[in-house]
């Protein structure tokens, strides 16, 4: 239930005061149920290396604030024929800057608002410009898409979709079960076989770097793994883009020593075996991307191996949630389990090309099923 109906919120827009809105959006965050992407720790790097043409969202209940969130006007493009007005929420429609993959999307809002100041701003957006077409909002969860969408009356059109798999470590830790024991057969057999193999090289250890120079040269050196797993081409490794390289070394930079990002080096002997980066908010760990060793022994599965073994670290020192995020990896499949359901969306208004181009992606729907 909401805490708040619409009639008794009030949204406003501004243009980006930095120092005014860091200490509001702070102040916010607070008693808000967000997640690290809509922590000023994410937001606020955003801001200040892409430095976006921006409007501020404020909603209020009286004096009080209740909601935040930042709105980027921009041109997008499809079919070669199709122009959209677009206004994007916490991006910039870019493609290069977009590609640091914000997930749990959505308007920081107080604990209890969250549908209601969507709403509230998405109405603020139809009365004060006219001229838009698209609200973009993602990786955001189904269901808060799917609500504000509905009481919006914006028709949402999904552009990409995935389920979320984590770990539940605050119920392994109440259970007494082993991270390990509670897998499948095959699974627990893959990840003792692989440790086994890799004792042979030497002690199987993970190595944290101590200071913030050390994280630097850690993040560094996934890029060769990243880049020969997943492509060096526009739109493949992010170490291939400038902007996302850029992006993340002032992310480490800014919110290394608050201890807000991890860096995990999986090693045989002296020999790196894999290198895992991730977020820490709230007791809750983001698995955000690894560079693996590539093995010739299929016997070898040194990301399994290495999640498995973070998992564990991350139970012995008190986290409660370790999260593997939106994909469809097998991997994701075999060492956790699905939690939530993202989604990106276009939410668009009634235009003419829009329900043309609904109408045309229907028809070749109906024809690929035939």
């Amino acid at each position: 239930m909401q805490a708040a109906s619409l009639t008794e919120l009030c949204c406003e827009e501004s243009s980006i005061e930095p120092e005014e809105l860091a200490e509001e959006w702070r102040d916010l965050e607070q008693w808000a149920s967000n997640t690290v992407f809509l922590s000023w720790q994410w937001i606020g790097v955003w801001l200040s290396v892409f430095q976006p043409k921006a409007k501020v969202l404020r909603v209020t209940q009286g004096t009080r604030l209740v909601g935040l969130g930042i709105v980027v006007r921009s041109i997008e493009r499809r079919h070669a024929v199709l122009r959209s007005r677009c206004l994007y929420l916490h991006q910039t429609g870019v493609e290069s800057e977009d590609q640091i993959w914000i997930e749990y999307n959505g308007f920081l809002s107080g604990r209890g608002y969250e549908s209601a100041v969507a709403v509230a701003c998405l109405n603020h957006l139809k009365r004060r410009e006219p001229d838009w077409d698209e609200f973009v909002i993602g990786a955001a969860d189904e269901n808060y898409v799917q609500s504000v969408s509905e009481a919006s009356g914006l028709v949402s059109h999904v552009r990409w979709e995935a389920p979320c798999f984590g770990i539940d470590l605050s119920s392994l830790r109440s259970s007494g079960q082993s991270y390990l024991d509670s897998l499948s057969a095959n699974s627990r057999h893959q990840i003792r076989r692989s440790l086994r193999l890799y004792e042979q090289i030497g002690a199987v250890t993970l190595v944290r770097p101590k200071t913030h120079e050390e994280a630097d040269l850690v993040w560094g050196s996934i890029a060769p793994y990243h880049l020969a797993r997943w492509g060096d081409k526009t739109g493949e490794s992010g170490f291939a883009n400038p902007d996302f390289v850029r992006f993340h070394q002032s992310f480490i930079r800014t919110n290394w020593k608050a201890g807000a990002v991890d860096l995990i080096v999986l090693k045989a002997g002296e020999e790196v075996i894999a290198i895992f980066y991730n977020f820490l908010y709230r007791n809750r760990i983001y698995f955000y991307l690894a560079g693996i060793r590539s093995e010739t022994d299929n016997r070898l599965k040194p990301g399994m191996l290495g999640h498995a073994l973070c998992v564990e670290d991350y139970l012995d020192r008190g986290y409660d949630f370790y999260d593997f995020m939106g994909g469809e990896e097998r991997y994701k499949r075999q060492l956790g389990v699905r939690h939530q359901y993202l989604v990106r969306a276009g939410l668009q208004r009634d235009r003419w090309k829009l329900r043309a181009e609904r109408a045309a992606r229907t028809i070749k729907n109906r024809w690929e099923l035939m």
